[in-house]
């Protein structure tokens, strides 16, 4: 089984689901809102538990009663909360707005998220046990630098989704093994529009890249060969939130398993598509065995967008 430790956010989704979504200084009338266990950190760590890995979470908290929630959740899907830390205060919490065509839109407020500044050495003892470290953006970024590097020197692989998009410090990328961006984020990292050309630049920086592009796919580029285009299975999403973070989880459980770049690149898309089909973040995410039995009869996905 692979060992995964994700390094990352926690936060609570509030969710509105709304035919459109409002424009500047426009009120619009929402048709439902639910409340969802999520964060970048979290998804993955639910995303690559329900894929099959082993995975302990690294993160915060808070006092209120969303920590008490959020910590519930991730032990409820298997995830290790050993050191999920508990920080004064009010948890974090993301405002999301989905659209009738599953678009969204989100705004974050980090909340305990920010109290994790460091590593202890509980922390990095636990990251040396795993195969593969997650890093995503919605922590301090000294914690990630300081995680990814000490990702490094134990010879732990590394997967950063550079997410919410910044300039990343190149004491952090020397540090990465598998950079994993939408098309978006990677065009803000190079300023570059064309994924292919963004993945070029980006290989400068590090050894293999992952560009998400949606409904067509992802791009998968590493050093020395020719990039690659896998496409996804067409299906009718009713909610992308969190089908990113689906789609890393279930690849690094991939990846941990020795699957070949495109099969890994196709298993992860699977899981994703499943993950659109349903209203949420972590409460959409497939179980492995659903992953499976869609990867093996591509006619499910099908059957499900219908």
């Amino acid at each position: 089984m692979t060992s995964i430790v994700v390094l990352g956010s926690t936060n609570m989704d509030l969710v509105t689901y709304v035919p459109r979504a409002p424009a500047l200084g426009e009120t619009v009338t929402g048709r439902s809102f639910r409340t969802v266990p999520g964060g970048k950190g979290a998804n993955q760590a639910v995303a690559a538990a329900r894929a099959g890995a082993e995975v302990a979470m690294i993160g915060a908290v808070g006092t209120d009663d969303f920590g008490v929630r959020l910590r519930a959740t991730l032990e409820h899907c298997a995830v290790d909360t050993d050191l999920l830390r508990t920080a004064e205060g009010s948890s974090g919490t993301a405002h999301v707005v989905v659209d009738d065509e599953g678009g969204n839109a989100i705004v974050v407020v980090p909340g305990a998220n920010n109290s994790v500044t460091s590593l202890t050495h509980g922390d990095e003892a636990l990251i040396g046990t795993a195969d593969i470290l997650l890093l995503q953006l919605e922590l301090p970024l000294s914690v990630v630098v300081e995680g990814a590097a000490t990702a490094r020197r134990l010879g732990v692989r590394t997967v950063l989704t550079p997410a919410p998009a910044q300039p990343l410090p190149p004491e952090l990328l020397s540090s990465i093994d598998l950079l994993v961006p939408n098309e978006h984020e990677a065009a803000a990292l190079t300023g570059l529009t064309d994924p292919h050309a963004a993945a070029h630049a980006l290989l400068r920086e590090v050894p293999e890249v992952v560009i998400t592009l949606g409904a067509a796919g992802s791009l998968h580029a590493v050093r020395g060969a020719e990039p690659l285009v896998v496409p996804a299975p067409r299906v009718r999403a009713v909610d992308t939130t969190g089908a990113g973070d689906t789609f890393v989880g279930a690849l690094a459980v991939a990846l941990g398993e020795g699957r070949p770049a495109a099969r890994a690149l196709a298993w992860a898309q699977t899981a994703a598509a499943l993950s659109v089909q349903r209203e949420g973040a972590s409460t959409s995410m497939p179980y492995r065995v659903e992953i499976e039995a869609a990867f093996l009869s591509p006619h499910i996905l099908e059957a499900d967008s219908a």
